[in-house]
């Protein structure tokens, strides 16, 4: 069973920036695809981010294109997602989750373990 735990989620003004940070056990980001999703109120769950089993091919939404990045932190054994200018429509829960096999997509299925989210809000 993998156990992944985001964090770093918090209240933000648009223009500024947010890291999250998703924890993992062992060396699940060189044997899992990694990704992130998040959810607003009343809308479906999206794909933002992912990044493939050791930190190839990295992927985005065109929504997050050229603001947000992906990386993995193999010292602290975290996959992060690099959040730059922030925008109120990024308000949501964001959450990781990995998927058996090295690959990662952005639609949410087929996603094995899933953490319980961070809450990010962007407001002035």
């Amino acid at each position: 069973q993998l156990q992944l735990v985001e964090s770093g989620g918090g209240v933000v003004q648009p223009g500024r920036t947010l890291r999250l940070s998703c924890v993992g056990i062992g060396n699940a980001f060189d044997v899992y695809g990694i990704s992130w999703f998040r959810q607003a109120p009343g809308k479906e769950r999206e794909g933002v981010s992912c990044i493939s089993a050791g930190g190839a091919a990295p992927a985005f939404a065109a929504s997050v294109k050229g603001r947000f990045f992906i990386f993995i932190d193999k010292a602290k054994n975290t996959v992060n997602l690099q959040m730059d200018s922030l925008e109120p429509e990024d308000t949501a829960t964001y959450y990781c989750a990995a998927r058996r096999g090295t690959s990662c997509h952005l639609p949410p299925v087929g996603y094995n373990y899933w953490g319980q989210g961070t809450q990010v809000t962007v407001s002035s």
